[in-house]
């Protein structure tokens, strides 16, 4: 399944989501890449105070991926908010 996340917020709240489905803690996923429990609840709270390699680290253990896609092409509306 994909999920859409155009904000910092919805990030933090897809990567949360997707943990929690996985059943599994913030330790289990930060120790997976090398992260510590308190980065993952910081990403979870706000992803926009992660850099792009600690999102990526994330990411990679939850294995999932991230997808650019052009939005004019998806029919969304603008965003205001970027």
């Amino acid at each position: 399944m994909d999920h859409i996340a155009r904000t910092p917020q919805q990030l933090s709240l897809v990567l949360k989501s997707l943990r929690q489905l996985r059943k599994e803690a913030q330790g289990e996923v930060a120790s997976g890449v090398g992260l510590r429990q308190k980065t993952v609840s910081l990403i979870e709270a706000d992803a926009s105070r992660a850099s792009v390699g600690t999102l990526f680290r994330m990411l990679s253990a939850l294995d999932v991926e991230l997808v650019l896609r052009d939005k004019r092409k998806s029919g969304a509306k603008p965003d205001v908010e970027w």
